[in-house]
């Protein structure tokens, strides 16, 4: 399946949404940086986070950029995409590895540890807006939640997953964001809750066959 990204806004304008399919892209990522299956899953949702959030940029010239910063082995994340996903990023530590977590799945928290994440946003002002927030999980799907909703005001669901095999090749990996706008009524928000709660993992579901049109759709 090629790399794309999707956008979707709910009849009556309640609701927006993007979802994406980077296998290719992280897969290359992984190769050009020898990247270990934690750092590959850590570059990887944030170049997944950093495409999709470009969608959201009004102008051609408009670059935005995610910093992470943690002081575990990892060090941080660096990711930057233009208006048109066109993304690149790196990792302090490529080769880091580190035990599972407790659900056996790659400690990309653990990786990260505590720290901060920015979003800079060049909007062809005489100065950049920059977003700043606490981690508050190093998962960074549920950090870039906290920053729509800390600095953007914007409550939202977002999901980031990269499976990696043993071997270090990428299975899967892409992600959702689900943002509510201001005219949600309870009724949409009691919905999508519901509905969020019971969704399989992104990387499942892509790794299944599905397409992030039919992840909107299941939605």
């Amino acid at each position: 399946m090629e790399d794309y990204i999707i956008r979707a806004v709910t009849v009556g304008g309640q609701v927006r949404a993007f979802a994406a399919v980077t296998n290719n892209t992280v897969g290359e990522a992984t190769k050009i940086h020898n990247l270990s299956p934690v750092a590959s899953a850590a570059l990887g949702r944030t170049l997944t986070a950093a495409a999709m959030m470009s969608k959201m940029l009004k102008s051609e010239d408009n670059v935005i950029t995610i910093q992470i910063k943690g002081d575990g082995p990892l060090g941080g994340v660096i990711v930057v995409s233009d208006y048109n996903a066109n993304v690149r990023g790196y990792v302090n530590n490529p080769e880091v590895y580190i035990p599972l977590n407790s659900e056996g799945k790659l400690n990309v928290a653990g990786a990260i540890g505590k720290g901060y994440l920015n979003v800079i946003m060049d909007l062809g002002l005489k100065e950049p807006y920059i977003g700043y927030v606490d981690l508050v999980s190093g998962e960074i799907a549920e950090d870039i939640a906290y920053y729509f909703a800390s600095s953007e005001q914007t409550p939202s669901v977002v999901s980031l997953g990269v499976l990696v095999s043993p071997e270090g090749k990428i299975l899967s990996s892409g992600g959702f964001i689900i943002q509510l706008m201001p005219d949600a009524d309870d009724e949409t928000i009691g919905f999508l809750e519901n509905k969020i709660r019971g969704i399989p993992p992104v990387t499942t579901m892509l790794h299944e066959g599905k397409t992030p049109e039919d992840i909107l759709k299941y939605i």
